[in-house]
């Protein structure tokens, strides 16, 4: 069965629908396991819902809540390719529904130190930098439940959250962020759905890790992943620039 299932079954993860192909199961196999969360039936998988995001029920938004939290981070752990990891800093997490049903999980958490892609395309300083990175939030985690087969949710998703989380930061953190940020990484994904919600690609990272351009030995170089950006105010850069 699929209770306790250490892999990911192939699923519309940042993909918009797309990658219900044939995927071997070591691909989306998790090396580490957070330990602190149990599995539970709460989120075992549940019948196979194929139909175009038109004709599902109404999508909405809910923050997590220090009582789901738990529920969230078991979804996560469970189905997420990078498993549950807690995000940094500031954080804003929701729940997608369609009518009462869990269908997506996003997780925003504060924004990574430095990207040559990203500081690139603001044009920023290094003070600068250090001055207003709190206007960047970074999707952290994105999931399409894969039971959920749905043409288009995924980008449906992230413009409904794009809309909306500028005014939920700023009510819990009294910061209106000014730009989104995700990375995306080559060897799985494409990063369609982004494409399709109008996020930029504005290049990609270099795999070195946190050591930068010259790793000493034992370095683990990381995958290599793409730069997406959002602009959720159309005066980005200059409030970006402003010290």
């Amino acid at each position: 069965g699929w209770k306790n299932q250490r892999y990911v079954v192939p699923c519309c993860y940042a993909e918009d629908g797309k990658g219900w192909g044939d995927m071997p199961a070591a691909l989306y196999s998790k090396t580490k396991r957070d330990r602190r969360i149990k599995l539970t039936s709460a989120t075992d998988p549940q019948s196979r819902v194929v139909c175009p995001v038109h004709r599902l029920p109404e999508l909405n938004l809910q923050i997590v809540t220090k009582a789901t939290s738990g529920l969230w981070n078991e979804y996560i752990e469970r189905y997420h390719y990078l498993g549950h990891k807690p995000l940094p800093g500031a954080q804003l997490r929701y729940f997608i529904t369609a009518g009462e049903q869990i269908v997506a999980l996003a997780g925003f958490g504060a924004a990574a130190w430095q990207t040559a892609p990203r500081d690139q395309f603001i044009g920023w300083t290094h003070d600068q930098r250090k001055a207003n990175l709190h206007l960047i939030v970074n999707n952290a985690r994105f999931l399409i439940l894969p039971w959920i087969q749905s043409k288009n949710l995924a980008s449906k998703v992230l413009s409904l959250i794009t809309h909306r989380l500028p005014d939920d930061w700023h009510n819990k953190y009294n910061i209106r962020p000014v730009l989104l940020e995700t990375f995306v990484q080559k060897d799985r994904f494409a990063g369609t759905c982004y494409k399709a919600a109008n996020w930029q690609i504005v290049g990609e990272t270099k795999g070195r890790g946190k050591l930068g351009a010259n790793p000493k030995k034992g370095t683990v170089i990381v995958p290599i992943k793409d730069v997406w950006v959002y602009p959720l105010d159309q005066n980005f850069r200059t409030l970006l620039k402003s010290t």
